[in-house]
């Protein structure tokens, strides 16, 4: 750090004018005003620094007051400025007033404003990083402002016993409205209130804290500066105020801490040797405004209300203890190691002449207590010696090089005359060699300077030729760069429509297969529909076969009643005989039963083809969808082609414009010479009096004329023959083009139809898949018919078996059984009930039997009309797979055609250019034009509109 300076505290008084509730009131305007330093309250002047009246406005109060400490901060200075005052003063007017009105702005965003005015206009070789950092103190605890999640934090102390508030944020910023964003922030997070006194009173102090760290990058010298904006909350009385809960809380911490800020006042003003800036937490922040290494500006603020007379009285008492305090500031600097053994050069010089001075001391002290008598000029000179010391103290804090002491005047050294004149003269000499060495020294610096200044204008030149020179070759590296990229690019587009031509070949062909496929799979359906017609006819012969067998039944039934009723009339009798016609029975059953599983697998083996013949549908559905994605890939590269076609035709128009243009000039530049050759000509006949051969010379050149007009006509001719060639080469491009569009539109026209038809078949396709459910149901049922019916017949035949068997036995238990007649004839009568019994179970069998075949009969036609109707639907899904195919052929054919007519028209070259990057050049101080460091007029949105500096750095938070 520089050397200290002592200061005081600059206060200065601001009064307020009335507002409603005292005009209302009928308070009277107390303050008596002398100058502009003196203020009389009921006839008792108080002097301040400045006083100001209530028709300041803020923009005057702010010149006057706070424009010089932005200076000060940035030149590695500390500085405070903080409002006192009682509650509803305008303290937090002063300070902060409308944040984004011009006129009606406090002092803290005129700070902001100035601060980046003055680094804009400074030297750009300087780098600023600035910080902000914004909390209050509310009930003596600290609350940041800027994260309201940290709301009770501590004071620490530096490596300089320096207070800060650990833990606060800090954000770096690096134009105004990033600061006042900030402030924004942090004012609405801010604890406020309603009083009697006040609308919108402060509940707590709240404190703005600057850091702004300067470097030099070219000396490398770094200087830091603090700036407190302090906006205190005002002290109370609660009788006036009304405060009442919380807010009667806020009011005594309040009024307490303000007491604590007025024993560190009065206890600086009276010298005291302690100072409690330890009893709030307030004063410990401020430890340094207050008596420390600070430029402090103290605002009070003053009420003119005769209401608050006593208040006012007590304010301005507080001010004028306060105006005695003294400061102790010193510059904020990081000296570089060049300036650090500077002063260690300065400092060993001193400490070599204060040894020179003990030494001589010593040796007169001990020539004394030898009993010597030492003359008056060989004493030491004590004025002598302490003002070379301050000499060298002066030099030291001067950054001067200390002058050397005459040899005279060296402690211990002791000369005659003639020695003097000696060593004077011969002084005198070297003097007058050092200066011929030093003029000699000027003239070759000189003539260095010279040849220094000829170097660097040929290496500025050289630098330029070599600059411009690599310019060039970028350029012309880049256009071939351009010209390979064009050519590639046509390559690969080329390439990509062959292999395009080449996958479009390839799914034809694959459609064309799958269509065989299909007609195979359709002829071998006609087959199997052929086969299903012959097994329909089997299936009505064994119809036929099951009703007679199911007559025969019923007349072996109706012959085996007419047994029972034989037997009834003579059961003693052993002469039944069993039929053997179950035999015949039960083969004819067999049959039946082959023929319907033949039946079920011919059914089987249909509904698996009928399945393939589906996968096979949705396989070619899914192709066509692919090769419309890949037509519409090709559409896509048609358009992308026509573009380049056309860039291509207009870059060709303009090359031939050019070259005509230029044709023309080269003709008239001909024309010129030959006419500028022939005045030449006849000019030197006419000095040698040759007129004769002149007008000879002149014929001649009028015919070499003539005959060169008649070349560049017909070459102009001949040019615009080739040119109209073009133009007509142009136009069939064109209606190619133009036949190509409406090819193509022809051909999505053609694309939504079949994209239609396939939807058709699809919707043809489902049906036929519900269709197939529905047959797939019915065979179902008939399956369990024919199991309903065969567990039947089953049943029959048991019971058949089972009643003869019992007859049988009966008859044979009847014939032991003769010789009891009434015994006998109860058996019988018991037995004749079983058998009707078993005989009208019988009856029920046969009833649900032939129901059974009648619904059988009922189930066949409607099977027999769904096959039908099935068949009948294949027929027009074979025809539209066909049209398909056919389509799909004349579509690559035309495709085919179109990826000539394009490969025959491209031409492999780009004429287009692509645009470079741009860089912007960075601004730093010192560039922005009309700044000045202390214009508060200009208006903070204008400030920064399209400049960022360089060399304000921004960041993160936290310390």
């Amino acid at each position: 750090m520089a050397d200290p300076a002592e200061c005081t505290i600059k206060v200065v008084c601001r009064f307020r004018p009335l507002n409603s509730a005292e005009l209302a009131r009928g308070d009277k305007y107390i303050p008596k005003f002398q100058g502009d330093e003196c203020v009389q309250i009921a006839g008792k002047p108080y002097y301040f620094d400045r006083v100001f009246q209530s028709n300041t406005t803020q923009e005057q109060f702010y010149n006057a007051v706070a424009q010089k400490i932005v200076r000060d901060v940035l030149e590695g200075y500390n500085g405070t400025i903080f409002a006192y005052g009682q509650t509803s003063s305008g303290k937090t007017h002063t300070m902060e007033g409308k944040l984004h009105d011009a006129d009606m702005m406090g002092v803290i965003p005129r700070l902001v404003q100035d601060i980046f005015n003055y680094i804009y206009s400074m030297d750009e070789n300087l780098e600023f990083h600035i910080k902000v950092s914004y909390f209050e103190i509310y009930l003596d605890k600290i609350r940041d402002l800027l994260d309201v999640t940290k709301t009770n934090l501590s004071v620490h102390e530096d490596k300089n016993r320096v207070p800060y508030v650990k833990g606060c944020t800090e954000r770096f910023v690096c134009s105004p409205e990033e600061v006042m964003d900030t402030i924004d922030e942090g004012k609405n997070n801010r604890h406020v209130a309603v009083t009697n006194m006040n609308e919108h009173s402060s509940r707590s102090h709240s404190i703005f804290l600057i850091n702004i760290k300067q470097e030099n990058t070219q000396t490398e010298q770094k200087l830091t500066g603090k700036l407190y904006l302090v906006d205190l909350a005002g002290s109370e009385k609660v009788g006036k105020t009304g405060a009442e809960g919380t807010v009667l809380d806020e009011a005594k911490m309040i009024n307490k801490s303000l007491s604590s800020l007025g024993n560190v006042i009065s206890a600086l003003a009276e010298g005291s040797s302690y100072v409690p800036y330890r009893d709030s937490k307030m004063t410990r922040i401020l430890q340094d405004s207050l008596g420390g290494n600070c430029r402090t500006t103290m605002v009070i603020c003053c009420s003119p209300s005769s209401f608050n007379d006593a208040e006012t009285r007590s304010t301005l008492l507080f001010g004028q203890r306060a105006k005695t305090i003294k400061n102790t500031v010193c510059l904020n600097v990081e000296l570089t190691a060049e300036q650090w053994k500077n002063k260690w050069e300065k400092e060993k010089e001193k400490n070599k002449t204060l040894k020179n001075t003990v030494t001589w001391l010593e040796t007169e002290l001990n020539r004394w207590r030898n009993g010597e008598s030492v003359p008056a000029e060989e004493q030491f000179d004590k004025e002598k010696a302490k003002a070379e010391v301050q000499a060298l103290d002066s030099a030291l804090n001067n950054d001067k090089t200390a002058p050397k002491p005459a040899l005279s005047t060296l402690p211990g050294v002791k000369l005659t005359d003639a020695e003097k004149e000696k060593y004077e003269a011969e002084m005198a000499k070297l003097y007058k060699e050092l200066d011929d060495k030093d003029e000699e020294i000027n003239q070759q610096s000189q003539l260095v300077e010279k040849l220094n200044q000829q170097m660097l204008d040929q290496e500025e030149l050289l630098a330029s030729t070599s600059r411009d020179h690599n310019t060039l070759q970028t350029e012309l590296n880049r256009l071939l760069a351009e010209n390979e990229a064009s050519k590639e690019e046509v390559k690969e587009v080329l390439q990509a429509l062959e292999e395009l031509a080449v996958n479009y070949d390839q799914k034809s062909q694959e459609v064309e297969d799958k269509t065989k496929e299909f007609e195979a799979l359709s002829e071998e359906l006609n087959q199997k529909s052929s086969s299903l017609a012959s097994i329909d006819s089997e299936l009505q012969k064994l119809k036929e076969m099951t009703n007679h067998q199911k007559k025969r039944v019923t007349e072996m039934m109706s012959s085996l009643l007419k047994d029972l009723a034989e037997i009834g009339i003579a059961v003693g009798s052993n002469d039944i005989k069993q039929q053997d016609s179950s035999g015949l029975i039960d083969e004819e059953f067999t049959v039946a039963r082959l023929y319907i599983s033949k039946m079920k697998s011919e059914v089987k083996t249909m509904v698996k083809r009928s399945k393939q013949l589906e996968s096979t549908q949705a396989e070619s559905t899914q192709k066509m969808e692919e090769t419309e994605i890949e037509l519409t890939a090709c559409q896509l590269r048609i358009s992308q082609h026509e573009a380049k076609i056309k860039s291509l035709t207009d870059s060709l128009q303009n090359v031939e414009q050019k070259k005509r243009q230029l044709e023309e000039n080269v003709d008239s530049l001909n024309e010129e010479i030959v006419r500028i050759k022939a005045q030449e000509k006849v000019n030197t006949m006419e000095k040698e009096n040759e007129i004769q051969s002149a007008n000879e010379v002149k014929e001649a050149v009028e015919k070499q004329i003539q005959s060169h007009r008649e070349a560049h006509q017909k070459q102009i001719s001949s040019l615009r023959d080739e040119l109209d060639n073009k133009e007509k080469l142009i136009t069939e491009l064109q209606d190619l083009n133009q036949k190509i569009m409406l090819e193509q539109e022809r051909l999505r026209v053609e694309h939504e139809k079949l994209k239609a038809a396939d939807q058709e078949k699809s919707r043809q396709l489902q049906e036929l898949t519900v269709l197939q459910d529905k047959r797939e149901q019915a065979r179902q049922d008939l399956k369990g018919l024919e199991e309903t019916v065969a567990r039947e017949l089953q049943t029959l035949h048991n019971l058949r078996r089972l009643f003869v068997q019992d007859l049988a036995t009966r008859v044979k238990k009847n014939a032991q059984m003769d010789s009891d007649d009434t015994e006998g004839s109860a058996a019988q009568k018991q037995k004749i009930c079983f058998l009707e019994n078993n005989l009208e179970q019988l009856t029920k069998v046969h009833k649900q039997l032939l129901r059974d075949n009648a619904d059988l009969r009922g189930e066949i036609p409607k099977l027999e009309k769904r096959l039908r109707a099935t068949a009948e639907r294949v027929k027009p899904l074979e025809a539209a797979l066909k049209e398909a195919k056919e389509n799909a052929a004349r579509d690559r054919k035309r495709y085919q055609q179109e990826v000539e007519r394009i490969k025959d028209t491209i031409k492999p070259k780009n004429m287009g250019r692509r645009p470079s990057a741009q860089i912007a050049k960075p601004i730093r101080p010192g560039q922005l034009p009309g700044a000045s460091p202390m214009n508060p007029g200009v208006n903070r949105s204008n400030l920064i509109q399209n400049n960022q500096p360089a060399g304000i750095k921004g960041g993160g938070n936290g310390r």
